[in-house]
């Protein structure tokens, strides 16, 4: 069975992920078999893998960092939140069904054989278990029946790293604060902090990590800086919602209230020369090269909020000077003609969709997914589009049919038929579906000769070596600022481990 070690936070966002990430780049590094673990994941982006199981995007991103293929025993449970108070239960890769917070936590206990045949399944393929938390384990009203943070760290004898986040202010608070609500087995859980997200000079810190360690009687593994990597983060707490600089070519991305898989432009947003701005305005769409609507959990509660806020509007406005519009899953839903809710997937209902598309859509009760690759074939209408290689995946509970004569966006290696294109328009199920090279060149190519520049302006960019890299530099980070002796006895001796 692998070694194991747990990283958990003193709050959402406090670095867990990133953490967990470096720590996986480095064991593998080092010759290691490494992978990563969260035995429940809350999330809007989630991925599809080789068998068609649907799991959360961080741990996708944490095996790319393993350089290994990712798996559901990575994250056995994904909740996708549907509501303020409600989510859709995924075990195992499976959706499970719609529960309310209070119907979730009733039952969570049960899933406690699920957890635990993927954790003992991973275990026996690897040499080290890196598991992620969720939010903080001191959440006092929580702890009973908890699955992710102490509760699972006794179940798998889990030695833990607390990490805190200096930039928010008062990370001495969190983490003597977190520690001191901790019972005692779970404080001798707890074998080291880290500091995470410091600016300035470390030896100013120094004298508040000696009384930290003196107050918790838990040494400081290290003070990692605010890192300017540029890897994948969770879609709930971001900062890439917040960048509005315009470059050469400008896509314009809705940020809807339920936006999902917004994953799904970070090529863009790593591509020189392009700029990827997340729009909740009129004002704001200004005049974009590409306008993207983008995945969401709740399309017709999504579309009603872009027709109240006047985006709808402006969008049809600009498409009909024409600017292209894409959408993808839902924001080609969107799209369409018409949007029906027969099943109750939504609440129930129909409403009409922006009309740019000529497709209705109907909802379904079962979840499609698959991965797939297939080629772009507008038959003419974008030419410098057509014969481009496109792979990626599809999740999504709704049927498109397309109109009479409708011609269809992509032809999938089955022979069968995704999207719609129309004159500045087109739409797909597909996300990932700019990350092969050639789709990506192929639509800054149409968007260059749209603008009359040429595509060489725009170098040459292999997201693939990027996101290598991007590992790389995250390691070295974690290397330099961490006391990897500490934490490699921490992972050999386990729970037994003592300062």
């Amino acid at each position: 069975m692998a070694n194991v070690i747990m990283v958990q936070g003193t709050m959402s966002n406090a670095g867990k992920s990133i953490l967990v990430t470096g720590l996986c780049r480095v064991f593998r590094q080092d010759g290691y078999r490494v992978a990563p673990f969260k035995s429940q994941n809350m999330a809007l982006n989630s991925f599809i893998t080789r068998d068609g199981l649907e799991m959360g995007r961080a741990q996708v991103v944490q095996a790319e960092a393993c350089g290994i293929e990712p798996s559901v025993l990575m994250n056995p449970i994904l909740l996708k939140p549907s509501s303020d108070a409600g989510s859709q239960v995924i075990v195992n890769g499976e959706v499970l069904g719609n529960k309310t917070a209070r119907e979730y936590f009733a039952m969570k206990r049960s899933l406690i054989p699920q957890v635990m045949a993927a954790f003992d399944a991973l275990s026996v393929q690897n040499d080290i278990i890196v598991i992620e938390g969720a939010g903080s384990p001191a959440e006092i009203n929580l702890k009973q029946d908890d699955i992710v943070n102490m509760g699972l760290a006794k179940m798998v004898n889990a030695p833990v790293l607390l990490v805190g986040d200096i930039d928010r202010g008062g990370v001495f608070a969190q983490l003597y604060g977190t520690i001191a609500l901790l019972d005692e087995t779970e404080k001798a859980l707890v074998k080291a902090t880290v500091i995470n997200k410091f600016r300035g000079d470390v030896n100013i810190l120094k004298p508040g990590l000696d009384m930290l360690e003196q107050l918790t009687g838990k040494p400081v593994a290290g003070v990692l800086p605010y890192l300017h990597v540029d890897i994948e983060d969770e879609d709930s707490l971001t900062d890439r919602f917040s960048r509005h600089e315009i470059g050469l070519l400008d896509i314009a991305v809705p940020k809807l209230p339920h936006i999902s898989n917004a994953t799904d432009f970070a090529v863009w947003e790593a591509t020189p020369g392009v700029s990827v701005r997340y729009v909740t305005s009129p004002g704001q769409l200004r005049s974009p090269d590409l306008i993207v609507l983008p995945g969401t959990k709740s399309t017709i509660a999504d579309l009603l909020w872009l027709r109240q806020c006047g985006l709808e509007a402006a969008i049809s406005h600009a498409h009909a000077s024409g600017t292209p519009v894409m959408g993808i899953c839902g924001g080609y839903q969107m799209l369409g003609r018409r949007i029906v809710d027969a099943s109750g997937v939504e609440g129930g209902g129909a409403v009409n969709g922006m009309g740019i598309l000529p497709v209705e859509t109907v909802f379904a009760a079962e979840k499609h997914r698959t991965r797939v690759t297939g080629v772009i074939n507008t038959g003419g209408l974008y030419s410098a589009l057509d014969s481009a290689a496109v792979e990626g995946y599809e999740v999504h509970m709704g049927e498109t049919a397309l109109e009479d004569n409708a011609r269809p966006f992509i032809t999938l290696s089955d022979g069968k038929a995704d999207g719609c294109a129309t004159q500045h328009a087109f739409g797909t199920y597909l996300h990932g579906i700019f990350d092969t090279a050639e789709s990506r060149q192929a639509i800054l190519k149409m968007l260059c000769e749209r603008k009359g520049i040429s595509p060489d302006t725009l170098h040459t960019f292999d997201y693939s070596a990027y996101k290598e890299q991007q590992y790389d530099l995250l390691a070295d980070a974690v290397r330099k600022n961490l006391d990897m002796d500490m934490i490699y006895r921490i992972v050999k001796e386990g729970a037994s481990y003592a300062h």
